[in-house]
């Protein structure tokens, strides 16, 4: 498949709203949609950043300032006011793009107890959807994208331990079980949908291998200097740009042809180039685990969709 940025058709009239946002690739999804003459809205846990991305955008694209939601996904509690704020201003919601995440953090927990990485990269977007749906299905043609990692393929399973780490924590395998939660969560809210004869799109993306800050955030936070120097040399080295890394996710989010229900990466095995329907593993597919997860994910939250 040969596709860039181009090719994305005019989003006029269109609402999108951007977790993550405030650099990476949801600073580079936020800006193409911006481009595209979207209505953007940044989701964003530090207001000031979030301010300050907001007035950057404006400028490098000479579109109209994106406008700011507060939003800390590690919060349920600020997921349910980020919603409500959201439904305050706007009667309905185009484009969800479920983007932000952690990666590979020293064990910590969200405000309501969850290990961080389900926390946020899972329960934090799944309550966040639920919270936003009215808005999606008042919308003609709407879309929640939401972005995995080739990670989940290090991963054979998820259990309902593992939203508290119960069994003990390996950063790693929690990254991992998080990343296999978004495709589950993926191919379900699409089974829902369509079971319910909603006109919702749920789709997944991943970025291959992108330069991002998230590389380096988790030894950061950790307070390992040297690692965080050495992988950020390394991902510099080897990694695509955020930008290109952002295309999947656009494609996802864009592009007329997409299919129900489908995961899209980069092209050249996974890692780099234009974005193509990739296949997730054998258990991100198994349809049991994804209802067994999407109880589990209604019990921690409080909020169901469909």
């Amino acid at each position: 498949m040969t596709w860039s940025t181009v090719d994305i058709p005019t989003l006029t009239g269109r609402r999108a709203l951007v977790t993550g946002a405030t650099s990476g690739l949801g600073y580079e999804t936020a800006a193409e949609l911006l481009r595209h003459d979207a209505t953007v809205l940044l989701a964003a846990r530090n207001a000031d950043k979030a301010a300050a991305t907001a007035d950057r955008l404006a400028a490098v694209t000479g579109r109209p300032r994106p406008e700011v939601v507060a939003l800390d996904l590690a919060d349920l509690d600020s997921v349910e006011r980020a919603a409500k704020t959201v439904a305050e201003h706007h009667d309905q919601l185009d484009l969800l793009i479920n983007n932000a995440g952690v990666m590979a953090p020293p064990h910590l927990a969200t405000a309501q107890g969850y290990e961080l990485q389900i926390g946020t990269n899972h329960l934090g977007h799944f309550a966040l959807t639920a919270r936003l749906l009215p808005l999606l299905q008042a919308a003609g043609e709407p879309r929640v994208v939401t972005v995995s990692s080739f990670m989940h393929k290090t991963v054979r399973g998820i259990s309902q331990g593992d939203f508290r780490a119960a069994s003990g924590y390996r950063k790693w395998d929690s990254y991992g079980k998080s990343k296999l939660a978004n495709v589950l969560f993926t191919l379900e809210l699409d089974r829902r949908a369509r079971a319910a004869g909603s006109h919702l799109l749920s789709l997944a993306a991943h970025p291959g291998y992108a330069s991002t800050h998230l590389q380096t955030a988790g030894p950061v936070l950790a307070g390992n200097a040297l690692e965080a120097r050495v992988i950020g040399g390394f991902t510099k080295l080897v990694a695509q740009s955020a930008a290109a890394g952002a295309w999947p996710s656009l494609y996802a989010a864009t592009a007329p042809e997409v299919r129900p229900g489908a995961f899209y990466g980069p092209s050249f095995f996974e890692y780099r180039g234009a974005p193509k329907e990739v296949t997730p593993t054998r258990t991100a597919r198994d349809p049991e685990l994804a209802r067994r997860l999407w109880e589990w994910t209604v019990e921690a939250t409080g909020v169901d969709a469909f």
